[in-house]
């Protein structure tokens, strides 16, 4: 497949972005402008807000697809890894106890110290376990332990462990794994820039459930939405309310993406601002648009996620609209 074809946007009429307006007693205080696409398996544009091929750093939602290779490499058997490990490999969690306890165990049963943990200690915490990304580096060296890979540069972008990231990636883009464009994300983990289209293709795969790794993945996220982010957080609340049929994970920066499970479709925000009230409140009101969720579930999270104080709300206006480019 050729993102040349696929994704461009040569010859398709414009399509406004969506926007987001912040009210205060029904009165405007900001504005943030979105992006959204939604692609399928085959990586074809089927629906779009703004501009399906704006450039951004995927961030966090690239966490399923690096736990990937903590599945393939057989780290994640070999350790009698249990679906919550799985998830809270693919976790940008809130450094809560249980959460901590979960990237811990990932070390204790490779024989590894939380000291080789290279994400920061958040302020105000204790130990590199309670950052939010603690679980990814956990199974990162996990998985080089099982390889015997070096363990102190697993985060450098030519080691053998993020070569196998981009190299699994690439195969899921359709794409040389040479041309993917790598930075240093706030964890020390490369991260990867990406056009939107190429984030909603990587979501139509993991929730597709035809490929064994992601969907061992996609299965763990859903089974223990709790690890993913947090009590009160947007991807623990929508996954928990959608009963299993939408997995969310969001990434700094106003990135948000979703599946449909099941159905092979891949749903990828980028709010221009980098606002996260912005991309969830976006997020809702696409999958209401999408009929992904039901009406009441959809409502209930809107009451908690677009009426954030007494008076303020968040207002979404625009839509996706069918492509019809060739």
């Amino acid at each position: 497949m050729s993102f040349s074809s696929s994704f461009g946007t040569s010859g398709r009429p414009s399509v406004p972005p969506l926007e987001v307006r912040l009210t205060r007693n029904g009165i405007g205080e900001s504005l943030h402008r979105v992006h959204a696409v939604v692609c399928d398996q085959r990586g074809r544009v089927l629906m779009r807000a703004g501009d399906p091929q704006q450039l951004s750093f995927i961030r966090s939602a690239l966490k399923p697809f690096q736990a990937q290779v903590f599945v393939s490499s057989g780290a994640a058997d070999q350790g009698n890894h249990d679906e919550r490990a799985l998830a809270i490999a693919c976790a940008s969690h809130a450094g809560e106890a249980e959460q901590a306890r979960e990237a811990f165990k990932i070390l204790w049963k490779s024989d590894l110290e939380s000291e080789q943990l290279q994400c920061p200690v958040p302020a105000g915490r204790n130990s590199p376990l309670e950052h939010n990304c603690s679980g990814k580096h956990a199974a990162f060296l996990a998985t080089c332990k099982r390889m015997q890979w070096p363990l102190e540069s697993y985060l450098q972008l030519d080691h053998p462990l993020q070569q196998q990231v981009l190299k699994r990636v690439g195969e899921l883009l359709g794409m040389p794994a040479a041309e993917l464009l790598a930075a240093r994300d706030d964890c020390g983990a490369p991260t990867l820039q990406l056009q939107l289209s190429q984030m909603a293709l990587l979501f139509a795969h993991l929730g597709a459930s035809e490929q064994p790794e992601l969907e061992r993945l996609s299965r763990a996220m859903l089974a223990h939405p709790d690890l993913v982010a947090g009590e009160g957080r947007f991807d623990t609340v929508v996954m928990r309310s959608g009963h299993g049929q939408v997995l969310s994970k969001g990434g700094a920066e106003g990135i948000q993406c979703l599946s449909r499970v099941g159905e092979g479709l891949g749903l990828a925000i980028k709010v221009e601002d980098g606002a996260s009230r912005a991309k969830h409140a976006v997020a809702l009101h696409l999958m209401q648009q999408l009929e992904w969720l039901t009406p009441a579930t959809l409502e209930a999270l809107g009451q908690q996620f677009l009426n954030p104080n007494e008076g303020v709300k968040l207002e979404v206006s625009g839509e996706l609209r069918f492509d019809n480019g060739r």
